[in-house]
């Protein structure tokens, strides 16, 4: 984050300690709900077994029939939200940017933060056979699509007007999972459950692909110019000609160039999984997929644009005049994103027959392993209406005005440079208010902190104030001290050291005993 920055009174400048505290209590919170959800299916089904669970479904009857069988699925979504950055709890993952760029694009690209679409993958083929049986409602895939939507749409906004390259990618992270989370939610709502299962694994290898290829190009830019924020580059397409051309490449790929990369195959397959789920949802969906898909092509021309076109910056400049002279990172940087990308265009010019391939994988895993199929449509096994039998027109079309709008506008404003952006934003109360709200993250990071964090620190403090510091601290231990005291000098009292006193005292005890049995 830039320092000093902050938003409704809360910092957005977080150190190396706190981003990681912040990213391992977040995910935390997705870890209890899904063990929640994985106990409360195993006090009903005894086993954690898939196939067990599949091949018995009485403890999904009986949990259903209790009201039980969605919360315990979504609680187990909880854990895959927790570990994809998914809303609401998305919000670690800009702070997981201060870490090493070479482990984010490890980490973004295949590993941690797709943890939890490989969870929703793996308890598919649970679902689907319940939701076949109609044992479990739509409720739970409505959450799941509805989530990566939200999502992959509120992610993309802010990669549009964040200045630092990595945190630009890590919002892309978190879009494109939500474009994952999507698919697997819609195939749950459609009697075609293979086609949105594979168009969800295969944007997972697509993505895998270029991010990394990305982020890999990310590191280099940030070792060879000093700093993180695009502000301080610029012009540098003649000076790292390699890196400008792979990112060119990977970049084509987020942003689902037509035809020739793995982004557009595996970004179309998506578009016609929810076009063709038929639920009632699928055009609203539709349609913020579509949006998302052309604030994508439009952040990732204006990173391109803001590293490699236009002057170069006051930063590099300096650099130059004091000896650092701006050049190509080293061959053992540049050769593994440089293979990404060209493995980016390669794949992606054979991306039709490469999806066909993954969705026939699926389809005999689902019917041999699960016997999925079987509960399809009289016991046939169903062909799919998109992407078996022939591209969707409508999801072709929506991909090809996607990728047009989106990288027009990012060529207009940002390497073209026809339309100053500062000037557009500040031209208009509306898209520098929109602007403001979009660059402090939507508020959601300063309201989760002052929900959770600031209002439970204010409670704890006033519980100190006005109870322990006055009821335990005055009262207990000055009320007991002085009551002790005053104790003290009552029996201080009765020792007068005369022994008749003693006596008397003695004698009414003694007669008191005796009232008291014989009464």
């Amino acid at each position: 984050g830039q320092e000093g920055r902050s938003a409704l009174g809360v910092m957005e400048y977080f150190s190396p300690t706190h981003a990681g505290m912040k990213a391992f209590i977040m995910t935390k919170v997705g870890d209890i709900m899904m063990l929640a959800g994985m106990f409360l299916i195993f006090a009903f089904a005894g086993t954690f077994g898939l196939r067990e669970l599949v091949n018995e479904t009485s403890w999904a009857v009986e949990m259903s029939a209790q009201g039980l069988l969605v919360p315990a699925f979504v609680l187990l979504f909880g854990g895959a939200m927790g570990k994809s950055a998914q809303f609401p709890l998305n919000e670690w993952l800009l702070e997981a940017m201060t870490g090493p760029t070479a482990v984010s694009a490890l980490i973004h690209a295949a590993t941690m933060v797709k943890a939890g679409v490989f969870l929703v993958a793996r308890i598919g083929p649970i679902v689907f056979a319940l939701a076949a049986a109609g044992i479990l409602a739509d409720q739970f895939f409505e959450i799941i699509a509805w989530v990566g939507a939200i999502t992959a749409l509120l992610l993309a906004t802010q990669g549009m007007v964040n200045p630092e390259i990595k945190k630009v990618l890590a919002y892309s992270t978190g879009s494109q999972i939500g474009y994952m989370m999507m698919a697997l939610g819609v195939a749950g709502l459609s009697q075609q459950y293979v086609d949105g299962y594979t168009a969800g694994f295969f944007h997972m290898i697509s993505h895998a692909m270029f991010k990394a290829s990305l982020f890999m190009a990310a590191g280099s830019l940030l070792h060879v110019v000093g700093s993180r924020f695009m502000t301080d580059m610029g012009g540098l397409r003649k000076k790292m000609r390699k890196t400008y051309a792979f990112m060119w490449a990977a970049g084509l790929g987020l942003m689902g160039a037509p035809f020739i990369t793995t982004g557009f195959w595996s970004k179309d397959a998506i578009f016609a999984a929810v076009y063709e789920s038929g639920n009632e949802w699928a055009l609203p969906i539709f349609i913020i997929a579509v949006l998302t898909a052309v604030i994508t092509a439009f952040y990732t021309t204006r990173m391109i644009g803001m590293v490699f076109f236009g002057k170069e910056s006051k930063h590099i400049e300096k650099m130059e005049k004091d000896g650092h002279h701006i050049h190509e990172a080293p061959k053992s940087m540049w050769i593994p994103y440089g293979i990404l990308a060209v493995l980016t265009i390669g794949i992606g010019i054979i991306g039709f027959s490469a999806e066909e391939g993954i969705h026939h994988l699926f389809t005999e895993y689902l019917d041999e392993s699960f016997g999925i199929h079987s509960l399809h449509m009289d016991g046939e096994i169903s062909e799919s209406l998109g992407f078996l039998s022939g591209l969707n027109p409508i999801a072709v079309g929506a991909s090809l005005i996607a990728f047009a709008v989106g990288f027009g506008l990012g060529y207009i404003f940002y390497i073209g440079r026809w339309v100053d952006p500062a000037k557009f934003i500040n031209s208009n109360i509306f898209f520098y208010s929109l602007h403001k709200v979009i660059l402090n993250r939507w508020y959601l990071n300063a309201m989760i902190y002052w929900s959770f964090v600031i209002a439970p620190l204010w409670a704890c403090r006033a519980i100190w104030r006005y109870f322990e510091k006055t009821a335990i601290d005055t009262g207990m231990n000055v009320g007991l001290e002085r009551s002790v005291r005053f104790g003290a000098k009552v029996v201080q009292g009765t020792q007068t050291g005369v022994p008749q006193s003693y006596l008397y005292v003695f004698g009414a005890g003694l007669l008191f005993v005796v009232l008291i049995l014989l009464i």
